[in-house]
């Protein structure tokens, strides 16, 4: 016998879901996605496959995710639906212009970095007006200070004609706290930003769920 027809109607994911999904455990919100006659069986191998981790499930490839037994292909995909919409509720709405001015509004347009499994570095570009004019990838993997090129980092607010960045990137390891090579790169930042008279107004270190404002603590500025 399935585990789902040993649970009473209100004991079922859907049900519980339906009343009030803050109160979910994550199997029980996964199985409500899942569906069908073995889905709590199905969402505990999920877990099981990827150590619990919901950011390795998010960066998996579909038919990684669809090899794991109770899921298949079609479930796959909407697993992966929704863990993307999950994301997208951090998102502004897209009608109005984005403004950024905080490292709070900042981090709200960057928490899907708390997600990924390898390290990028990301530029918030912004206009007189603080309004953003884009929001490239620059790197992506371990990057050292001692790396990374000045213009690569500011060719896009050029081509842009921003008149003031944010640098953000994430910590794969979910602790937010700086290291001497992310100061040593906002020192060098804001030095060459001077040069091309384009404003460093912050970089963001993100980890899981929290971020560090390196203006805020001081640090390279």
């Amino acid at each position: 016998m399935t585990k789902i027809k040993l649970l009473t109607l209100r004991e079922t994911p859907a049900y519980r879901v339906s009343a009030n999904p803050a109160v979910c455990t994550t199997p029980e919100l996964l199985a409500a996605v899942i569906g069908g006659s073995r889905q709590i069986e199905a969402a505990e191998n999920l877990l099981a496959s990827f150590d619990g981790d919901l950011r390795r499930i998010y960066n998996a490839q579909p038919d990684e995710i669809a090899n794991v037994p109770g899921v298949g292909p079609q479930t796959a995909v909407r697993i992966k639906a929704a863990l993307a919409l999950g994301m997208m509720l951090n998102r502004p709405m897209e009608d109005a212009p984005l403004s950024v001015n905080s490292p709070g509004d900042a981090y709200a347009l960057l928490r899907e970095m708390e997600m990924f499994e390898q390290e990028h570095l990301r530029v918030i570009l912004l206009n007189t007006q603080s309004h953003v004019v884009g929001i490239p990838e620059i790197y992506i993997g371990t990057v050292n200070s001692a790396q990374l090129r000045m213009a690569e980092i500011f060719r896009p607010a050029i081509q842009r004609n921003a008149t003031a960045i944010i640098l953000a990137h994430n910590h794969p390891s979910g602790d937010p706290a700086p290291s001497a090579d992310d100061v040593s790169t906002i020192r060098t930042a804001v030095q060459a930003g001077r040069l091309f008279d384009i404003e460093v107004n912050d970089h963001l270190i993100i980890g899981r769920g929290r971020y560090v404002s390196m203006r805020e603590r001081g640090l390279g500025f």
